[in-house]
Parts: structure tokens; sequence; C-alpha cells
């Protein structure tokens, strides 16, 4: 069984819809309340790390179940991991409020780590395969990961009882199988390989080489922001003069 292209993307899509509009509204915060309160930011961001994460959560065992009936194995209803705790978020709002885009980061990457903690606990209880399938601008490290092809689930896969590489930007995901036979369209472990080896399996080289590619699109992107952040300052400027 070859899981669809189709079925594959919009599965990715809710998923990133989910941890983006986390992010979004942690971005909004900030910029309306900044970080002085830290009692209200953690609240909040921890709100939003409960409800975002729960629906990432929700959603990959729908994913799950699918691919296990339509593998035609019967199994016991996927369960919902735990979204982050309070504590866990606050840990993470701490370490990174001094850099709003960092914090905006972490709130999306707890939210996506319940998703695949999802997905990756059921395929330990179930002796599932695990693949890391990558989607839109795959980073080196991904590539790397995905280059692995299939695994046999295990709790190696964990690190504090979480899935591991779970990063925020980032669109990649855990695919799971039931049987050898099935895998997702699109998905070439052989050619991620290939680019692995190409860079003499250094991640730090196939950064570099990325980054030589993209590094025009990048500074563009500075250039932007400047400018916006430039353009922010003079309007509030303007509008606190007597």
């Amino acid at each position: 069984m070859k899981i669809s292209e189709k079925t594959w993307v919009e599965y990715i899509t809710r998923l990133a819809r989910l941890h983006e509009e986390a992010g979004r509204k942690m971005a909004v915060y900030l910029a309306r309340y900044g970080t002085q309160d830290s009692d209200a930011l953690i609240a909040y961001a921890a709100a939003l790390v409960q409800q975002y994460g729960e629906g990432c959560a929700e959603l990959s065992c729908q994913m799950y179940d699918a691919l296990a009936a339509l593998s035609g194995v019967n199994l016991p209803p996927a369960e919902p991991a735990f979204p982050a705790d309070y504590n866990e978020t606050a840990k993470m709002v701490n370490g990174t409020k001094q850099s709003p885009p960092l914090l905006q980061g972490g709130v999306s990457r707890l939210v996506k780590r319940a998703g695949a903690d999802t997905t990756l606990k059921n395929a330990i209880r179930d002796g599932a395969q695990w693949a890391w399938v990558p989607h839109g601008d795959t980073c080196p490290f991904c590539i790397a990961l995905a280059s692995r092809g299939w695994q046999k689930a295990s709790k190696k896969a964990l690190a504090g009882d979480h899935a591991q590489h779970i990063h925020a930007h980032c669109d990649c995901a855990y695919a799971v199988r039931f049987d050898s036979r099935t895998t997702v369209a699109g998905y070439d472990p052989d050619a991620y390989l290939a680019q692995y080896t190409a860079a003499g399996g250094d991640i730090n080289t196939m950064r570099r080489a990325q980054y030589a590619q993209d590094k025009d699109e990048i500074n563009a992107q500075k250039r932007n922001a400047y400018a916006a952040r430039k353009l922010r300052t003079q309007t509030d400027n303007d509008t606190t003069a007597p």
C-alpha cells in the first residue's frame, strides 16, 4: 500500500496550521504586551500549548487509526499524548523571552511535539515502523534523519519521554506503517542518503551549501525585516511626538 501524496500533504497541512497558528498568536501577544509580566506570559503560552497541542495530538490519532484501518490491522484506538505541562512551558518561556522569535518558535515546537509524541508512542505500543518524511523547505538535519529510512519504533527514538528531532519552522513529520509493503508516495530515503553521503556525512557541510544557495533570499528577508522595524519605530515616534 502507498499512502497517497494528497493524503499525506493534507495531514501535514492541517498539522502545520495548528502549530503555526499557536506561534502566530504568541507573536501577537508579544507585540501587544511584551515580556514584562512573566506570570501572564507563561500562563498565555501554556494555554496555547495546551489547546493547540491537544489538537495536534487528536489529529495524529485520526491519521494513525486511518492508516491502521487501510493496512487491515486490528488495533486499539490510538491514544493522544499529553501536551507539554505548565512547568515545561514555563522553562521554555524563561529561556527564550529575551528573543520574541525564539519564544514564538518555542510555542510552535511544543505544540507540534504533542502530535509527534502521539504518533511515535502509539507506534512503539503496536510494534509499527516509523520514518521521518520531509515536507517543504527541508533543513539538512531533517534530510539526514530522513535518509535512515523505515525503522522499528522503540524507546530509543524518545528523549526524556518525548519524540526527538522536533523543531520550529518545520513541516516534516513521522509516518508509520504496519507492514513492509507500505510507504509514503514521494518519500525516497535513498535520494536523501545520496545527499547526505555527497556532503561526507557532515550536516554542517550541508548547512553551508544550503546557505550559499539561499543567501540572497535570506539577506533580502533580513533587509525587509529591518525596513519594517525602522518604519514601525518612525511611526511610533511620530505618534508620541508633542
